[in-house]
């Protein structure tokens, strides 16, 4: 049997539960930055990678304000938030070419959202094939890029 050696994803099977909001958190370190890997800001929201994701590229785009639902945001913010999922998938498009999206959010715990109080959208590409049988056999994904590669095609 071959062994895939994934020693980065030690600390996502140690890690604690995280202290507070992990985008309000990246909103407080200046610019972008490969620190929290965010990718891009407009006035209103920002986009980063996902630190544990589904597909290469998997970014997440939230607004720069800490509510739990879209609901609660402007027009203002609810465009800049589009603007910015748009922007992102566009450039996804030019460097990866993948062959469709899930593009999507999760409100409310129940609903799979890992931080239910900052609503926050996710763009995930994908390939023909690119499901198979890791996950159902032993509960990994390959994932063929690093998160610091992503970030340099990426960011701005």
């Amino acid at each position: 049997m071959e062994r895939i050696w994934a020693p980065w994803r030690k600390s996502y099977v140690t890690r604690t539960k995280p202290r507070g909001c992990i985008f309000c958190s990246a909103l407080k370190a200046k610019g972008t930055g490969k620190k929290r890997y965010v990718l891009k800001r407009n006035r209103h929201a920002f986009s980063m990678l996902n630190l544990y994701p589904y597909n290469n590229a998997h970014v997440m785009v939230a607004p720069a304000r800490h509510v739990k639902s879209l609901e609660f945001l402007s027009e203002e913010e609810l465009s800049a938030l589009m603007a910015l999922v748009n922007h992102t998938k566009k450039k996804i498009d030019r460097l990866l070419k993948p062959a469709g999206y899930n593009i999507g959010l999760n409100v409310g715990r129940v609903a799979g959202a890992g931080f239910p109080g900052h609503v926050h959208m996710h763009i995930v590409p994908r390939w023909q094939g690119d499901s198979n049988f890791m996950p159902a056999i032993c509960d990994a994904k390959v994932i063929s890029h690093s998160l610091d590669e992503m970030w340099e095609s990426l960011k701005g």
